[in-house]
């Protein structure tokens, strides 16, 4: 997966934006405040992602390419090497599940104000 590609996917989910919060070269998704996805934009070699507890143990037992977060809460954070034993198709499930996480955790009224703000008049 490109940077490019993986830039496009993550703006293409529902009310998401990108920033760089901590400094030129850390490329940082967010939903409705929440970060879900994280990468360097200058060596982009891993993502950070969000991922439930006990399936983040499981990945990461599977498969090489996922690691505990790296400078992130290794319980709720995996960090995936790009280039390894990880497919785009999957990573893409990965990003969804990271995404949804964020999503579904967010209070109902910061959903609604999410909601309300898309309504093309």
């Amino acid at each position: 997966m490109t940077l490019e590609s993986f830039r496009n996917y993550c703006l293409s989910l529902g009310f998401v934006d990108e920033c760089f919060p901590f400094d030129n070269e850390t490329l940082v998704f967010k939903c409705g405040g929440k970060i879900f996805a994280l990468t360097n934009i200058t060596l982009f070699e891993s993502v950070n992602l969000k991922c439930e507890p006990e399936y983040a143990l499981e990945l990461r037992s599977c498969y090489h390419s996922i690691q505990p977060g790296y400078h992130m809460n290794k319980k709720h954070w995996n960090t995936i090497l790009l280039y390894g034993d990880v497919k785009d198709v999957f990573l893409i499930e990965l990003i969804n599940h990271s995404y949804q996480l964020i999503f579904n955790s967010l209070p109902k009224k910061v959903k609604e104000n999410l909601n309300s703000s898309n309504v093309k008049n």
